[in-house]
């Protein structure tokens, strides 16, 4: 009997486990068309693209500096809500804000680049 009892104790466990990843992963989804639309209303595509330099970093590049980090999410948060200073061809300019008070909406927006 203690060898089915902690057969089904595993089994159960297991199931939890599961469950809370495959929430964990829904809950980090990305929205993809509506973090397209948003960089697009914010005309973040004037400086950035997802594989290609230009004025700004590609978004690819991006995901691949914060690869691992534990702070990449806060860190590009900070950076597309706060218009820091960035150099641009040896100028220094204040970095334009995010078109959005969404928070969420924001946020899809950094999974976005994040994902890239």
């Amino acid at each position: 009997m203690k060898k089915n009892s902690l057969t089904q104790v595993f089994a159960t466990l297991l199931a939890i486990a599961a469950s809370s990843i495959a929430l964990s992963a829904q809950a980090q989804a990305v929205d993809v068309a509506a973090a397209e639309k948003l960089i697009e209303d914010s005309k973040c595509g004037k400086c950035h693209s997802v594989d290609k330099i230009k004025d700004g970093p590609a978004f690819n590049k991006t995901a691949a500096k914060y690869k691992g980090k534990a702070d990449a999410e806060a860190k590009v948060f900070k950076h597309i809500t706060t218009g820091p200073m960035v150099e641009i061809d040896g100028v220094k300019e204040e970095h334009f804000k995010i078109k959005s008070k969404d928070e969420a909406g924001i946020k899809n927006v950094v999974r976005y680049i994040l994902s890239r």
